[in-house]
Formats: structure tokens, C-alpha cells, sequence
């Protein structure tokens, strides 16, 4: 996985304003560019609700894909609670993205600044980093990161000298997507089963063990030393106005460089795809791009055209940015094949709590199974149609909606590959994914 494929490091970078080097996730290296230096700056001259004017201001929103504005996330908590708590995400589960993974390895103490930062500014005294239980190289990086910050004064008690306290615990998740859901997350720290909880109440009002939680996205805490170093108005001229900033895109699949790219929002999905990420594979046309995790919508190659990087752009097409997370798909590719694939992630990782997802995941994969298997009838794709339906909107989190948008967009723009599946018991791009 590349850091900076396909562009220069500008200063201004909020991730990538440095080479990666083999130290660059050390204390040392990360202070060399400037490393807690907003978190300084914080505890010596600002408030902490000048720490959230600040991010407030930025216009930054959630990177873990609910696209929310993190500075009304952050408003709903009384922070004159006896305890609050923050949670960060780190259970990067969603297939296509990896752009958390790459923080935590490389510049893990971006995220502790964030963290502290964050804490500040919401009166937290206790912050838990839940991390994917699969990850083995972040896990360590960032241990030894929280290490060097507990080392160095800047985690624990009395933090660079000042009244500010705060400790940071890192919990391994057991291996299921639905705790990257915030409330399934809070449960299973609790050491209960990840299941999603009734809202509301939310977690800013009544999270962890009763007491209001905010929980946010790895890459979005690792933004805010940038917003408090330099100014909420700085970050907001970043990118595209109406959703500002810079984000991680990782893109995967058919592509000549797949890889990690900082880009600022707004910036043109072609050009990704066929400038900085070299085009397609074997100089073969674009079918497909899943634009923001294997959950979003799929867009076909004319959609993409004149579609940027942002979530006001991805949502007038239908589709959603979510993680970030491009996966492109060459002509050739069965998109039945491609679709099970998906289908048979979803149905494993459905908690089972509500019927419709518990249900309709295991439907749908039961059904493509059997039309790959070659025994599929036409039914069967009026039934792809109907059952994501029944499903939207009708459970306590989005996994139920996860599993049925990629249903109801592949059905609904390659419907002739179904089809044809169905009627003639093979698929119409060959015997494999990938022609």
C-alpha cells in the first residue's frame, strides 16, 4: 500500500505532509514535524470550547462514513456530566477501505493528539481507541505510540504540565463488522455481545456504561491537531466548501496503482481512477465503481464522469462517499459472481439481532448462490429486486442497509447480467470474476 502515489507532499497536507519513512511513526519523527504542538498550544492558550469553535468552525464531518458534522456531535454532550467518555473507532471492517489501517501504522501519533485533543475539549478523562481485532501491525504501532506518549508526559496525568489529565486504553474487538456500528462498539466494551442498541437515547447522551460517549472515526480525531493548529477557517478552505477538507481515498481492484491518496474533497473521481491511480488493468474499458466501500451503491462508468469526490456530489448520483473506499471493476467482470461475494460477507456478519437483516441476508446469498450454481430461474432475480425492499430502513443499525443497497444498485444497472444468468446458467462475462 502506497502513502503518496501519484502526487507531491505539500505542507499543507493534513496526512501526508511528510515521506514515510521507516521511523515516521515514532515520537521523535512526529515531533521533528511539528507533533503536539497543537495539543501545547491547546493546554497553554485555549478553552476547551474554543477547541470546539475551532473544529466547529472547520466544517469537518465524520470519515467513518455517516458523513455527520463532528462539531454537533460533539455539542449534544453536557460536558458538565461527572464522567464522559470517547471512544475511538479503530474497527475498520467496511471491505474496499483501509485508509485507518494506514494512520494507525504510520502515523499513529496523529491520532493520540486527536484523541487528546478531542478530550479537552469534551471534558473526557478516560478515552478507549476499539480497534479490529484482524489488525496485528497497527495494534502494535499504536501501543508503542500511547508507550512513548505515557513516556514523554503527554498521556496520563498532569499532561505538558498542566491541570489536564486523561488516559487512553486500546480494546481489541473480536472480528465482527457490526461493532464498527457506535452502540454495537459500546457494548461489546462493555464486554457484553455487539449488538446494536434502540436510539435514541444516543451515545452522546447515554453511551458507555450509562454516560454520555462521543464516538469518532480514526481518521476523523487525526484531523483535528491540523483544525487546532492552524484554525477552523484554514481547514474549511480546504476542498470543496459545501463538505470541506481533506480525506484518505483508498482504491483497490482493477487499477495499475492501487493505493492510499490525501486529495482534497471535490476533487474528480476520473482523475483518480485514470491519473493518479494509472488507469485500468490490461488497458481495459471501466465498468463499475463501488465509490466508498463495498456497501455503497455502485455506479456504472458513465456515472462517473463528471462525479467529485464529495458527498453532496456522490449523493445527487445515488451513490454515497462512506469510508472512501474505491473499488474499480474492468469490463469482464461478472457482476453476479462479484455480487455474491458481497452478498456472502453481509449474511456472515449480520448480527442476527433484527429479522429483516437476520433473514434477508441469508435469502439473498441463498438465491445467488444457487443462479452461480446454475440453477437459478427468473424469479429469482424479480426476488433480488423485492427482498433489499423489505429490508432498508427497517433495522436498529445500517448493516441491514449495507447488505441490501449493493443488491438493489447491481440488479437495478447490470439486470441484463442477472437475467441472463438466470435463463442460461452461466454468466454472461465467462466462468470467473474476471474475464
Amino acid at each position: 500500500m502506497s502513502g503518496q502515489r501519484g502526487q507531491d507532499v505539500h505542507a499543507d497536507n493534513v496526512f501526508m505532509s511528510f515521506a514515510v519513512t521507516s521511523d515516521s511513526h515514532t515520537l521523535d519523527a512526529y515531533r521533528a514535524r511539528g507533533g503536539y504542538e497543537a495539543l501545547g498550544k491547546a493546554l497553554r492558550t485555549l478553552r476547551p470550547e474554543d477547541v470546539e469553535a475551532e473544529v466547529t468552525a472547520s466544517g469537518l464531518r465524520g470519515r467513518g462514513g455517516a458523513n455527520f458534522p463532528v462539531g454537533s456531535k460533539w455539542s449534544f454532550v453536557n460536558k458538565q456530566s461527572p464522567v464522559v467518555y470517547l471512544c475511538c473507532n479503530a474497527d475498520e471492517g467496511e471491505p474496499g477501505t483501509f485508509k485507518d489501517r494506514w494512520i494507525l501504522e504510520h502515523i499513529p501519533h496523529q491520532l493520540v493528539e486527536g484523541i487528546l485533543l478531542a478530550a479537552f475539549a469534551l471534558n473526557v478523562r478516560h478515552a478507549f481507541v476499539y480497534i479490529r481485532g484482524e489488525f496485528d501491525l497497527p495494534l502494535r504501532r499504536l501501543r508503542a505510540a500511547l508507550e512513548e506518549a505515557r513516556a514523554a508526559g503527554l498521556v496520563g496525568d498532569g499532561i505538558l504540565g498542566s491541570g489536564f489529565a486523561c488516559d487512553i486504553v486500546v480494546h481489541r474487538g473480536g472480528g465482527a463488522y457490526v461493532c464498527g456500528e457506535e452502540s454495537s462498539l459500546i457494548n461489546s466494551l462493555e464486554g457484553k455481545k455487539g449488538y446494536p442498541r434502540n436510539k435514541p437515547p444516543f451515545p452522546a447522551v447515554k453511551g458507555f456504561y450509562g454516560a454520555p460517549t462521543v464516538v469518532n472515526n480514526v481518521e476523523t480525531l487525526a484531523n483535528v491537531p491540523w483544525i487546532v493548529a492552524r484554525g477552523g477557517a484554514a481547514y474549511a478552505a480546504l476542498g470543496n466548501k459545501a463538505n470541506p477538507g481533506h480525506r484518505l481515498f483508498g482504491i483497490s481492484g482493477h487499477v495499475n496503482r492501487p493505493g492510499l491518496y490525501e486529495l482534497p474533497t471535490g476533487y474528480p473521481m476520473k482523475k483518480l481512477i485514470f491519473e493518479d491511480a494509472g488507469g485500468i488493468l490490461g488497458g481495459k474499458p471501466l465498468k463499475a465503481v463501488i465509490p466508498g466501500g463495498s456497501s455503497t451503491p455502485v455506479l456504472t462508468a458513465g456515472e462517473i464522469e463528471t462525479l467529485t469526490l464529495d458527498a453532496p456530489s456522490l449523493q445527487q448520483a445515488g451513490s454515497m462517499l462512506g469510508s472512501g473506499g474505491l473499488i474499480v471493476i474492468a469490463e469482464g467482470t461478472c457482476m453476479v459472481r462479484l455480487l455474491q461475494v458481497l452478498t456472502r460477507f453481509y449474511r456472515h456478519e449480520s448480527c442476527g439481532q433484527c429479522t429483516p437483516c437476520r433473514e434477508g441476508t441469508a435469502w439473498m446469498d441463498d438465491i445467488l448462490a444457487r443462479v452461480v450454481d446454475g440453477r437459478g430461474e427468473a424469479a429469482d432475480v424479480a426476488s433480488l429486486r423485492a427482498i433489499p425492499e423489505g429490508i432498508l430502513g427497517n433495522t436498529l443499525c445500517a448493516l441491514g442497509d449495507a447488505a441490501a443497497m449493493p443488491v438493489l444498485s447491481f440488479v437495478k444497472k447490470f439486470g441484463n447480467e442477472f437475467e441472463y444468468f438466470a435463463a442460461n446458467r452461466r454468466s454472461l462475462n465467462g466462468d470467473r470474476l474476471e474475464a
